[in-house]
């Protein structure tokens, strides 16, 4: 077993981690008010160790890149500096020749990983979202490439404005070409916090039932946590008994994804959290978050060096390459980061970089385009 030296108040919750065992609400609160970052590290690398036990030594990552196929949304959400309202002459919807454009120059760079999202845009209902996957999959299927897309916040407003249910949605869209769903728009998963920070976007347990959906359907998603703007320890915790209790429910979780409120240039402005905080999130969330196998380090809102420290607080994954971001770069975030500075940056860590796909499939160097390795 392995042996902490904690200063005293976690004697008990260091115990019950080494042994294995589930932590409570009352455990995470007292995680969350322990000012030792050190001694969180150490918990939360054992439990990912415990977890990847065969693959502890290395840190995954996705060449992968991100397109948001229009800015064109409704919903007004006060964290956000990237939508334009429908009627804006900023507003834009990319053509398909644009969208092929971009996947091009990703399969140029050796990328499978299409990370697709947008805002809830009036003008869009199912027929052109389908088109729009069949042509990408007939265009560039033996590529390999893995289309992750479309937020719970977009497809619930999809199912809606179509007028079907969501496992009719999910059904079509998965006919079409969508292999996963990442796990956008679930900032803070209490209402409190929703009410507060985008009161016309859907509830929190909305966000849960969509993605419920998404798993019955055989979908596989992420699940991420904004953090940082109007929310409290109490929201974070919930947030992340929420995510664990769906995981318990369908197994659909690959990765839980954390990430501070940038608030340069939004209606909510306020401060940036720290990076003292970054790490104390991470490290509570890996012992909490006991049933998701991965999590993806936030360098695009961290900056590289944090999100490399972080990978000693329980963190096995890089997340993507991403290419382009706009979402969080409108908010005064632009940090880029080519493959070959990844692959330093994790070496540095003391880790191994390995590629993967959507899927967390591991991918070792020299795997052919078109491989039976590249599917989902």
């Amino acid at each position: 077993m392995a042996v902490l030296q904690t200063s005293r108040g976690i004697e008990d919750i260091a115990d019950r981690v080494f042994a294995g065992e589930r932590l409570s609400y009352e455990d995470g609160l007292r995680l969350f008010q322990h000012p030792n970052l050190p001694e969180l590290a150490q918990m939360a690398d054992f439990v990912k160790r415990r977890l990847h036990p065969d693959t502890n030594s290395l840190v995954t990552y996705v060449v992968g890149r991100n397109i948001n196929y229009t800015n064109v949304c409704w919903v007004r959400c006060k964290f956000c500096a990237f939508y334009r309202v429908p009627g804006h002459m900023d507003g834009y919807v990319l053509s398909k020749e644009q969208i092929f454009e971009k996947i091009e120059q990703m399969i140029d760079l050796g990328g499978i990983e299409i990370l697709m999202q947008g805002g809830l845009n009036p003008k869009l209902k199912i027929e052109w979202y389908e088109d729009l996957l069949h042509s990408i999959k007939t265009k560039f299927g033996a590529y390999g490439i893995i289309l992750h897309a479309f937020s719970p916040a977009e497809l619930i407003y999809l199912a809606k404005i179509s007028k079907l249910t969501q496992a009719e949605m999910f059904a079509r869209l998965k006919a079409a070409g969508l292999d996963s769903v990442p796990g956008g728009g679930a900032e803070i998963l209490t209402d409190r916090v929703r009410e507060t920070i985008s009161p016309y976007k859907d509830t929190a347990e909305e966000w849960l039932q969509c993605m419920r959906e998404a798993h019955r359907a055989g979908l596989r998603t992420t699940v991420t946590m904004m953090y940082g703007s109007v929310d409290t320890i109490e929201d974070r915790l919930q947030h992340l008994l929420s995510a664990r209790a769906l995981q318990d429910e369908t197994g659909g979780f690959t990765a839980f994804i954390p990430w501070s409120f940038q608030p340069d240039g939004t209606e909510l402005q306020g401060e940036r959290a720290s990076a003292f905080d970054y790490l104390r999130t991470v490290a509570v969330s890996r012992l909490m978050l006991d049933n998701i196998p991965h999590m993806q380090a936030s360098w695009v809102t961290q900056g590289p060096k944090i999100a490399q420290i972080a990978l000693h607080y329980g963190l096995n994954d890089f997340g993507s390459t991403m290419m382009e971001e706009n979402v969080v770069s409108s908010a005064g975030c632009a940090f880029t980061m080519p493959i070959e500075e990844m692959e330093r940056l994790i070496r540095d860590a003391g880790y191994e970089p390995m590629r993967r796909t959507t899927q967390y499939q591991l991918l070792p160097k020299g795997v052919p385009e078109g491989s039976p390795l590249l599917a989902r």
